[in-house]
């Protein structure tokens, strides 16, 4: 289960999904949104498909993809619900925020 939460610990892939949960998107879309490069979005795409978060599909030479489990929907919300009612995370000394993992391997 560690593993399945810490496809959401890197901020690019978190805001990949909450991108999706908008609706099917294409691969150039989410390179648009997240402000990287075309490898780097597909490597966090690729994750978030392994996972289960988002499923993609073929169009012709395109990839859409899309939140193939409205519970991921519900998932983000209350994550989202419980890191605001949780303000003192922010300011956790055991969480680096700058790391990519979220976590400080001080």
């Amino acid at each position: 289960m560690a593993t399945f939460f810490r496809a959401l610990a890197d901020p690019t892939r978190l805001k990949l999904l909450e991108f999706i949960l908008g609706g099917e998107r294409t691969t150039a879309e989410c390179v648009t949104h997240a402000q990287i490069s075309q490898p780097r979005v597909s490597v966090h795409l690729s994750c978030l498909t392994d996972c289960g978060y988002v499923t993609a599909r073929r169009d012709g030479r395109r990839l859409l993809y899309s939140v193939g489990d409205p519970r991921v929907a519900d998932l983000v919300l209350l994550a989202r619900a419980l890191a605001a009612d949780n303000a003192t995370l922010t300011c956790c000394p055991r969480i680096d925020p700058a790391s990519p993992q979220g976590d400080d391997s001080r």
